[in-house]
């Protein structure tokens, strides 16, 4: 009896999600945050004691279209850690608007999982039998996706016009200006910022190189605008000069639309040619002369340029990674030698924020080469069946994140448990408390060593042992491999400060039998 009372214990997510766009749309209050969350809890609160509020997921600014939004995937986390088994919104656009999507999870996912689903104002109950609203859950979603579509096309059609007339529809403004407080579609000076922008501009009228103001601007710890906007710690760098003295927001016309979604549902960028672009003069007050502007583009600071194609091919290139600061690591000419310098530090070299690893890379081509082929040749077929049939040796990330779930099911099992105990006053207010924040601790450090094993799994991809019979037999018939064959071997090289090395490879079994480098 106790198990059939146990199993009717659900255990409620209650999901909150208003558009940016139903906002800005002055949309009605009911949708407000704060109203659904009132009825949601209202409701929840009604259903009777068998219903333990878990927590309360909001997505506050975010489109119905996407499902890549942070609280909907920490439900779904919980979900799938066995915290939550019922979910609960206002109605179905709150879930989602995308209907292929939305009825994925409606349809499938919540199902094969074991999650009911509620949408209050729609009637939708997933666990209720002969519910007619459920059928009609699907044209729902379709009418939900349609209103979407229809709404974008709006959005898009206002902002055009807007751009059209010259109005700042941009979010982050470019370093010297702000959003005029009284009109956030208008630039106005921030003299703060605009100092920086004309000693940037004057520098570069008087004949200096974007090298030589990147280092007068980090030598004087001049800030960079995420300095100064949200106090982290940032350095100039030549692209970041580069593109503001080709901006001619700085002479006081506003360039937009060089970039558009793909679609409403598709939130990637990508390019318009220039003749969709909206360029519009005298739209804000500038910063720079339109003279001292047009003088600094003829310049060769501000020409573009084709980067010139690689006339050397290295083996390594592009595998090579600073341990210390984890940025790659390059290839240059070094008198008469090719020396390895880490890119960051070449960037910024004055400010000392890593060191050059300016190590021989011929010798260093010629130690990993050396290393790889005695560890190939030690990597025999038996070595390698020995490894199959030997479970112990070979690390199934799969089976002990199946075993931490397991792990996690079970402790939620006890609190489910101690729930009904504190019900029936077996045990006390005060002792459930404890025990409950016990394991909940619990269930957080089973998360957390889930996640590290996901990140390690995902580091790392499996093979069959066939694969990589045939890789290692291909390199070892080579006289120098190519550098293709490397990087199918190879994910990454870690270079240390002290020329310690660390490889990576793409295949798990490979990484679990390399030796250390001598």
């Amino acid at each position: 009896m106790l198990g059939e009372i146990i199993r009717k214990v659900y255990k409620v997510a209650i999901y909150i999600r208003l558009s940016k766009e139903d906002a800005d749309k002055g949309f009605d209050e009911s949708e407000s945050i704060t109203n659904q969350k009132t009825l949601l809890l209202e409701y929840v609160k009604k259903l009777g004691p068998n219903y333990d509020l878990i927590d309360v997921y909001i997505d506050p600014g975010y489109t119905g279209t996407n499902f890549n939004r942070p609280d909907f995937k920490r439900m779904i986390n919980d979900i799938n850690f066995g915290k939550v088994n019922m979910v609960v919104t206002k109605d179905l656009s709150r879930l989602g608007r995308d209907y292929i999507e939305t009825g994925e999870y409606i349809e499938k996912w919540f199902p094969e999982n074991n999650v009911r689903y509620v949408s209050i104002t729609d009637g939708i109950d997933t666990f209720s039998e002969n519910n007619g609203n459920n059928d009609i859950a699907p044209f729902k979603s379709i009418l939900n996706d349609m209103y979407s579509k229809d709404l974008s096309k709006k959005i898009r059609t206002a902002l055009h016009t807007m751009q059209s007339q010259g109005k700042w529809v941009g979010g982050k403004t470019p370093l010297g200006y702000t959003k005029d407080s009284n009109d956030k579609n208008k630039l106005v000076i921030c003299e703060e910022e605009a100092k920086i922008v004309r000693k940037i501009f004057e520098m570069a009228y008087l004949g200096k190189s974007v090298g030589n103001i990147k280092n007068y601007l980090n030598d004087n710890n001049i800030p960079t605008a995420h300095q100064l906007r949200y106090n982290e710690l940032t350095y100039w760098s030549n692209r970041a000069i580069k593109r503001m003295l080709v901006n001619p927001v700085y002479k006081g016309v506003t360039v937009q639309n060089k970039r558009s979604r793909i679609s409403y549902k598709n939130r990637k960028l990508r390019t318009n040619p220039e003749e969709q672009w909206y360029i519009v003069e005298n739209t804000h007050e500038p910063i720079v002369e339109a003279s001292k502007f047009d003088s600094v583009q003829k310049m060769q600071i501000a020409q573009n340029y084709t980067r010139v194609e690689k006339k050397n091919y290295f083996l390594l290139d592009g595998l090579m990674v600073c341990y210390e600061c984890k940025h790659k690591i390059g290839v240059k000419k070094d008198r008469n030698n090719w020396g390895m310098i880490c890119s960051y530090y070449r960037r910024f070299s004055k400010l000392k924020v890593c060191s050059a690893h300016g190590f021989n890379y011929t010798r260093f081509e010629n130690t990993i080469l050396t290393y790889l082929k005695k560890l190939f040749e030690n990597i025999c077929e038996e070595k390698i069946e020995l490894n199959m049939k030997d479970s112990k040796s070979i690390v199934d990330y799969s089976v002990l994140q199946d075993k931490i779930k397991k792990d996690i099911l079970i402790i939620n099992g006890n609190i489910d448990k101690m729930y009904m105990d504190k019900l029936e006053n077996k045990i006390t207010e005060a002792m459930y408390d404890r025990l409950y924040n016990k394991l909940q601790g619990d269930i957080k450090q089973k998360e957390k060593e889930y996640l590290e094993l996901e990140k390690i799994k995902n580091d790392v991809a499996g093979s069959s042992d066939e694969e990589i019979k045939k890789l290692i037999k291909e390199y070892l018939s080579l006289e120098k491999p190519t550098p293709e064959l490397m990087k199918l071997l190879i994910n990454r090289i870690e270079v240390h400060q002290n020329k310690d090395i660390d490889i990576y490879f793409n295949f798990r079994r490979l990484n679990e039998l390399k030796e250390d480098i001598k």
